[in-house]
């Protein structure tokens, strides 16, 4: 089981092996697996040590992944929210950040439904 950017490849082919390490696609994934000259239909458990030394220093000299990326996409969100824009005010509410509509839906962003009680009025005197 060969191991990229400190992620176990599984075995399937190379391809879609490679879309396990975070900030890697299939159109990505493609675009090494040219770059390496490696068969993109190969498994990952078949590759020998010069393929996967070859795809491994591809990734690290040209893309940016797994936890380089996740902290760049957090420092960029924070850089956000200390200027005080819209999309930072957004990502502070925990609301959608990129103009969807909040009316219905956006729960996945909002969290499950908190109904607000209505309090009943008083009858009105005569």
């Amino acid at each position: 089981m060969p191991r990229i950017s400190g992620i176990d490849l599984p075995n399937k082919p190379v391809k879609v092996a490679l879309t396990y390490i975070y900030g890697i696609g299939r159109s990505t994934a493609n675009k090494i697996l040219l770059n390496a000259k490696v068969d993109e239909n190969i498994r990952a458990n078949n590759l020998n040590e010069e393929q996967v030394n070859d795809i491994r220093k591809i990734i690290e000299k040209e893309y940016t992944v797994e936890g380089n990326l996740r902290t760049k996409i957090a420092m960029d969100i924070k850089r956000l929210k200390d200027i005080g824009s819209y999309r930072g005010m957004r990502h502070k509410k925990n609301l959608p950040a990129r103009g969807q509509r909040t009316r219905t839906n956006a729960r996945t962003r909002k969290g499950i439904k908190k109904t607000v009680a209505n309090k009943k009025m008083a009858p009105a005197k005569k």
